[in-house]
């Protein structure tokens, strides 16, 4: 097919003469604006077609010689005697081009196409736009919700499969992007440094061998979907906020609003599944830890912040932090420590009452005071005169004892530190359960952290310049521009 120019921009003219016959056709029949919105779209997308095509027009057909000479290599290549088709959906619908190509000779591998180099052409039939909006829609919706909303939009049919090859493909670049951001400018950030991490169970597919039969019962326990715990990392800076254990009490148990608190600066956010790369296995907690380790370093370099590191009980992590970032204050998470203190009671006081409520706050008010032994003791006291209920009394008493060197609330309080994860119980449920555990989702482990991946890019407001940053990186690949 001859493409030129003069053609292609008389088929826009075309159609735009036929959306202003389509304006006074709309008149005569009547029709509501909104009908006559949809025409002119799909007027528009007609002409912006043609219009796109009058560009690549514009750039000749890739003819440069009978042979061309590239930078590194000793002997120059050949054009190839038969002109090669190259696709491209654009937003604005399928099309494509005939153009020289240049290589050794027919047959062989395709080494240098001088029109798609001058057009920036990317390295899929897809075009960056394209794909850049496609996957904004992926990121919040399932891949064929998305793909219904972009053909009802553009009228470009996409399926599941290709929307999350994209996904996938798109997904490549997160982490070196991520380890190559400056940290944010110093006068944007609070005076404290807080990182936080838990985990995140993401529905998988099972294998073959273990798919259930129509007629399998699951047995007492057995879960409808295999998980795979994600590791969910968070990093960001705020301003201190000194508080008393009444303000505490006032907002946990009495659900009194506190005075205004400051919020947090720059959030930055993680998401790992243990996953095997280049033959060795990459552990989530490792992958979340190192990073979020290297973005505190990044963020604290000359500046000396106090670095907080906000955790529930569970001990894996505990060990990641002191792994990885043993110069943190860790704190044990003051919502855990109520549900222990809630298990506590209601092996006294029925659910409800106002004995449990009382119980809670007493503890509560001496834990922010400082006084943790005192609490563990009395607790195992009660344990020893409720025979029934030692084992869970038992329990509680055990997991203070346990993290007792990171409960000192009355010192932290006193520094205006944090004391409560929420940033980590809202990076797993945004990060993680709003995509990954949709309506009768299940993942394969590439496509789920290709997702984790880019949702974390999305959440961190940072999709603009990864999107910038995966081009150059493409386009210096393809036709060794510079970044």
């Amino acid at each position: 097919m001859i493409m030129t120019k003069e053609a292609e921009l008389l088929k826009a003219e075309n159609h735009f003469r036929e959306m202003v016959d389509f304006i006074d056709k709309a008149v005569a029949a009547g029709l509501r604006i909104d009908e006559v919105e949809r025409g002119l779209l799909r007027g528009a997308w007609q002409v912006c077609l043609a219009m796109v095509h009058a560009f690549v027009a514009a750039h000749g057909d890739g003819n440069v010689g009978d042979t061309l000479q590239v930078p590194g290599r000793s002997t120059p290549l050949r054009r190839l005697p038969d002109k090669h088709w190259r696709r491209y959906f654009s937003i604005f619908g399928d099309g494509g081009w005939e153009r020289y190509v240049y290589g050794s000779r027919e047959g062989q591998r395709i080494e240098h196409v001088p029109l798609d180099a001058r057009l920036g052409l990317p390295r899929g039939d897809f075009s960056y736009v394209l794909e850049d909006w496609s996957q904004r829609l992926c990121v919040k919706e399932a891949f064929d919700e998305a793909g219904s909303v972009l053909e009802s939009l553009l009228g470009i049919p996409l399926c599941v499969r290709t929307l999350e090859a994209m996904n996938q493909r798109l997904s490549a670049e997160v982490e070196t992007f991520q380890a190559t951001q400056a940290p944010p400018p110093a006068a944007e950030e609070g005076a404290l440094l807080v990182a936080t991490s838990d985990c995140k169970g993401v529905p998988m597919c099972r294998p073959k061998a273990e798919t259930p039969t129509p007629a399998h019962r699951r047995k007492k326990g057995e879960k409808a979907n295999k998980k795979q715990m994600a590791c969910v990392g968070a990093v960001y800076t705020i301003d201190p906020f000194v508080r008393t254990a009444d303000d505490i009490l006032d907002e946990v148990m009495r659900h009194q609003r506190g005075t205004q608190r400051p919020t947090p600066q720059h959030k930055r956010l993680w998401a790992e599944l243990t996953r095997e790369i280049d033959g060795e296995v990459r552990h989530a907690k490792d992958a979340v830890f190192g990073a979020m380790s290297d973005d505190l370093c990044r963020r604290n370099r000359g500046v000396g912040r106090p670095v907080i590191f906000l955790l529930d009980g569970e001990r894996a992590l505990w060990e990641q932090q002191r792994t990885y970032v043993p110069w943190a204050i860790g704190i044990l998470d003051l919502f855990h420590v109520l549900e222990y203190l809630w298990t506590a009671a209601h092996c006294l006081h029925r659910e409800g009452t106002e004995e449990a409520q009382t119980f809670v706050s007493e503890r509560l008010r001496a834990l922010l005071e400082g006084k943790v032994k005192t609490v563990i003791a009395g607790l195992r006291s009660l344990s020893r005169r409720h025979a029934r209920k030692r084992s869970s009394l038992g329990r509680v008493a055990n997991y203070f004892a346990n993290n007792q060197e990171h409960m000192r609330y009355d010192e932290y309080l006193a520094k205006g530190y944090p004391i409560g994860s929420g940033v980590a119980e809202g990076a797993c449920r945004h990060l993680v359960k709003d995509r990954m555990e949709q309506t009768g989702m299940h993942w394969k482990i590439p496509g789920a952290q290709a997702m984790l991946h880019l949702r974390a890019i999305y959440l961190n407001g940072e999709w603009e310049n990864y999107m910038a940053y995966r081009i150059a990186k493409e386009q210096n690949e393809l036709y060794h521009m510079a970044v």
